[in-house]
């Protein structure tokens, strides 16, 4: 649309609500205020009632407000049609006769807006189908996603998000209904969201889930939350410190701080070799704080890649001391018809339907990131969030519903074996990746048996003269979108495959990171120069290839390091940038306070 586009929409949708407003005056139903932009409220008494069924006769939902008060919203779908029948429906069904007249604008002159907005020509080149299209095209070519390879970002669980289970969000029956619809408007809807609710219990053996927060750090808040007010209903209030392993997720402990928990760290690795939470440190941290715990944040499994062998026995230890076990479902997606958050002694865990359950995440969502509690938690889950003292953590009952059918669809369609096979097939796969590249980089953490979860660490911290950085870098130029690095272990690398991924490709990153590997062997001895390197210069732009070449390797080896690469080719739209400049050197976009100082 652009700004004048948007002016356009926006001009129109008051213009439509300016003449609702004029109706309503002429007919005896004045609006309770003069200023407006695109909501009305008439008080009606007792005449609401009827005001309400003619409006249901004709298929419009108002907004009961209370005491006779009606609510009315319009947007710029509002036709000359719909505006004759609002006005009717005040009006005993009759459409009134008004004098046509263009009422003047309901928006005070010092809040209307003068100054110029979306001056970026991105924002006024690009107003016909056609033109967005390949303006859209041209965006994702400079994109490395699934369409071109694996996205093996540890902890992130990047798998196919399938076609068919994307379909139903663009129906008019999901994507077109208001949270607040009355409820038997909304049967499908209502009985979709029940059923995705219970099939989640069952399959992390909870009493109850509530589908309520809107991304996996809400339902950190979520949890914890209800944690806190199950406390509180015990006359334990004083309950308010939170234990969470070093290895954490950074949202963790920035959850705990959110609902008024102090956080006390637990430490990792020191009594295990295979990076578990030192159950030591563990029983002399609960110890220590056992008037005070209210809960432990724990990952299964863990955050190095294993499944956590003491997991039952930091549920015990916590329990002993009266708290409650908080599990961080990110990665759930390696527990799936194997075990389960209820099963392992768990109180309540998020899951991340962006993640296990195939709805899309990056970009900045939408992610929805549930609750399951064990029984004694129920009371104590989101409430409905137009009931006062309900605790609710979104402004809707199910938060970010029109995706939910992504879940669905997903759920319904493998059923319970293939739930289970899934996981099976993603720890299988992250195994494969670990026994392909343990001879060129040591695997850091391995669980029973000398194996992982699914996924596993990659150990570069014995390289003088190559970094991680330079490693993810270079997978670009092969190609690959780098793994998660430096986390939760500086200078290493986290990968995790997921199921989605057939042997041939696995086997295609195993070979580049392999091929890599021989050419840090080459820097680190000395052959190749530890500035001026296929790493250190990575990733190499069309841009580079073309131009002047003054580099110790040839062009060959920076662009086409294997030979699959000449059929299909991602070309990385820019080089390196420098990271560390960026995060100290923030451009801000917007005044700073001094602006505002007369």
């Amino acid at each position: 649309h652009g700004p004048t586009g948007l002016r356009a929409i926006g001009e129109h949708v008051h213009a439509m609500t300016s003449r609702l407003a004029s109706g309503l005056r002429q007919i005896g139903q004045v609006p309770e205020t003069e200023h407006f932009y695109d909501t009305l409220t008439v008080a009606l008494g007792q005449a609401a009632d009827a005001v309400l069924a003619e409006a249901a006769k004709r298929r419009i939902n108002l907004r009961q407000l209370g005491q006779g008060q009606v609510g009315i919203s319009l947007d710029e779908t509002v036709s000359e049609g719909d505006l004759a029948d609002l006005l009717a429906c005040f009006n005993g069904g009759q459409m009134p006769e008004l004098d046509g007249a263009n009422p003047p604008t309901a928006i005070p002159a010092d809040l209307q807006r003068t100054s110029a907005f979306l001056q970026h020509p991105s924002f006024n080149r690009h107003h016909s189908e056609t033109e967005m299209l390949r303006y859209l095209k041209k965006l994702e070519a400079r994109d490395l996603s699934l369409t071109a390879s694996m996205i093996p970002l540890g902890s992130c669980t990047m798998k196919l998000n399938a076609s068919a289970e994307m379909f139903p969000i663009s129906w008019p029956g999901f994507a077109a209904l208001h949270p607040f619809v009355p409820g038997k408007q909304a049967a499908g809807y209502n009985r979709m969201c029940g059923q995705l609710e219970e099939w989640l219990a069952n399959i992390t053996g909870f009493a109850a889930v509530s589908l309520q927060p809107n991304a996996g750090s809400q339902g950190e808040f979520a949890g914890l939350l209800a944690i806190r007010r199950y406390h509180e209903s015990r006359g334990d209030g004083n309950r308010n410190v939170c234990l969470i392993p070093i290895s954490a997720h950074g949202t963790n402990p920035a959850s705990a701080v959110m609902v008024g928990m102090k956080v006390v760290p637990v430490t990792c690795a020191q009594s295990a070799a295979n990076g578990d939470v030192d159950l030591n440190d563990l029983r002399a941290r609960a110890e220590e704080h056992s008037e005070n715990l209210a809960a432990i944040m724990v990952t299964y499994p863990s955050t190095h890649g294993v499944y956590e062998r003491g997991i039952r026995e930091i549920c015990e230890i916590v329990h002993e001391h009266g708290g409650q076990v908080y599990m961080d479902g990110a990665n759930l997606n390696a527990q799936i018809g194997l075990t389960s958050p209820g099963y392992i002694g768990a109180d309540v865990c998020h899951l991340n339907l962006h993640k296990t359950f195939c709805i899309p995440h990056g970009g900045g969502g939408p992610g929805i990131g549930p609750i399951g509690v064990a029984g004694h938690l129920v009371p104590f889950l989101p409430g409905d969030p137009l009931a006062e003292n309900s605790a609710p953590v979104a402004a809707a009952a199910w938060g970010s519903a029109g995706i939910l059918p992504i879940s669905w669809m997903y759920i319904t369609m493998m059923g319970t074996e293939n739930l289970t096979r899934a996981s099976q097939v993603a720890i299988l796969n992250a195994n494969y990746i670990a026994h392909r590249l343990d001879d060129t980089f040591p695997i850091l953490y391995r669980g029973k048996n000398g194996l992982v979860a699914h996924e596993c660490i990659l150990d570069l911290r014995h390289f003088e003269k190559v970094t991680v950085e330079d490693v993810a870098k270079r997978l670009m130029d092969y190609g690959f979108h780098a793994p998660t690095i430096s986390w939760p272990v500086a200078g290493t690398m986290m990968i995790e495959p997921t199921e989605s991924e057939p042997m041939e490709e696995l086997g295609r990153f195993c070979d580049a990171m392999i091929a890599i590997h021989a050419e840090i062997v080459a820097i680190e001895y000395g052959e190749a120069d530890a500035e001026i390197n296929l790493l250190r210069n990575a990733p190499h732009t069309s841009s580079d290839l073309t131009g002047e070449w003054d580099r110790p390797y040839s062009r060959e080896q920076a662009v086409f390091p294997v030979a699959g690469l000449r059929d299909q080719k991602y070309w990385p739209p820019v080089n390196r940038i420098d990271n560390v400049h960026g995060d100290r050197n923030p451009v801000c976009t917007c005044e700073g306070m001094d602006a505002y100082t007369e």
